[in-house]
């Protein structure tokens, strides 16, 4: 600001920090971090072990572990130092659980909290393992999940801990037996999609191989086509129009036959393959439904049919040699029966005279078990105009005639 203004009385403006006020509350606000706040600062960092405060920066190769029991992070060399020993409460403080140093294990995933509810999740779909094909509906099945995400929910969040625990354990021991054959499928599932995915892959690799080869061979091919064109015109040996197409119709005959023959061969392996895999079965064998006494209720779900004993193999489909009206005995007492088991003339060929006694038992007492009366009465009835009907009954009318007409065959 000019002298001449100063004397005129008017006022400069003030430049920033000027004002010992305003200064003061500049540098106010630009407030060091306490010791305090950076010793907890660094007692979450990741990377500093929060028993022995050491730092990854130190120790590169320094690894953390957790355990599920209170999910406090601590190092590898806390946890060889702390729990070889045996059993020991946590050295985080506030927390005094009892830890034991085969259940500590690294961490899986950065954030804690994930990594807890992963590891709830998993244990309890361990013990709710129902399958969708065991419930009449799929609202029952709904409703089923939902009930499984409360229990859930509350485990994570601390909601009722004992008494969800007290359900888990209640289902699971009423319960082992599906539990054990819902696992024992999962299992094979796994394992047939395991192997399902390997031998597509194995497939592909050897369409892969096949295509490869196929495409050297037919650029090979070419090749040799060429090469005997362009010798064949050389030695000056016909037209080079018709040596040209020749040449050409070779090498298509050639890759049409070779192409065949590959597309027969994959389809035979397509059917000799099949599905072996397949592990599609419906499990119904529920021990009971849910842990009544402890307030947990599964409804929906179908009920449990137990599987019939499997029956001896019967060759001949159930039915029986054994005669209803009469009873085949090993000796009848007859002159000329016992003329025959001695005559060698009967005997030399191989004949058994109980295969008389058999036929001519069964020739004796094979009209018993037809009552002629009811088929008259049958063959009596008014007939209705279907041509089946009409059949069936000339064929009876028939039959009936035939057995009319026979005499006593005694």
């Amino acid at each position: 600001m000019s002298r001449a203004a100063q004397r005129n009385g008017a006022v400069a403006p003030r430049r920033p920090g000027e004002d010992g006020g305003e200064l003061h509350a500049h540098l106010h606000t630009l407030r060091l971090s306490s010791p305090s706040s950076k010793s907890s600062a660094d007692a979450l960092s990741p990377d500093i072990c929060p028993v022995c405060k050491s730092s990854r920066y130190l120790n590169p190769n320094m690894r953390f572990l957790v355990n599920p029991e209170c999910y406090h992070k601590m190092c590898e060399s806390c946890v060889d130092r702390i729990f070889s020993q045996g059993p020991a409460p946590c050295p985080v403080a506030g927390c005094g659980r009892t830890l034991r140093k085969q259940r500590f294990r690294k961490q899986t995933f950065e954030d804690i909290q994930v990594e807890k509810e992963v590891d709830v999740r998993r244990r309890v779909a361990k013990t709710f393992n129902r399958r969708q094909d065991e419930f009449n509906s799929l609202l029952d099945y709904n409703n089923y999940l939902e009930e499984v995400e409360t229990l859930t929910f509350n485990l994570l969040n601390h909601i009722d801990s004992a008494a969800t625990e007290a359900k888990l354990a209640a289902y699971a021991s009423q319960n082992a037996s599906s539990i054990s054959q819902n696992a024992t499928l999962q299992t094979q599932e796994t394992a047939s999609l395991e192997a399902r995915e390997a031998a597509e892959k194995e497939q592909a690799r050897v369409r892969r191989e096949s295509a490869r080869r196929e495409e050297e061979e037919e650029r090979r091919e070419k090749a040799e086509g060429k090469q005997e064109v362009l010798d064949q015109l050389a030695r000056g040996q016909g037209n080079a129009e018709a040596i040209a197409r020749e040449s050409q119709r070779v090498v298509l005959k050639k890759s049409t036959a070779r192409r065949t023959a590959a597309e027969r061969q994959r389809q035979q392996q397509t059917s000799l393959t099949g599905d072996p895999f397949n592990t599609n079965t419906n499990n119904n064998n529920n021990a009971t439904n849910g842990a009544a006494d402890s307030g947990f209720f599964i409804k929906g779900l179908k009920p449990v049919v137990k599987a019939e004993p499997e029956k001896p193999y019967d060759a001949f489909g159930g039915l029986s040699a054994k005669k209803d009206y009469y009873l085949l005995q090993d000796y009848y007492e007859h002159p000329w029966l016992d003329n025959a088991r001695t005559d060698p003339q009967i005997t030399a060929g191989g004949y058994d005279v109980k295969e008389y006694y058999a036929r001519t038992l069964l020739e004796a007492f094979g009209g018993l078990g037809c009552f002629i009366q009811d088929e008259v009465a049958a063959r009596d009835r008014p007939s209705s105009t279907s041509v089946a009907t009409v059949a069936a009954a000339a064929a009876a009318a028939a039959a009936g005639d035939a057995d009319s007409g026979m005499g006593d065959v005694l």
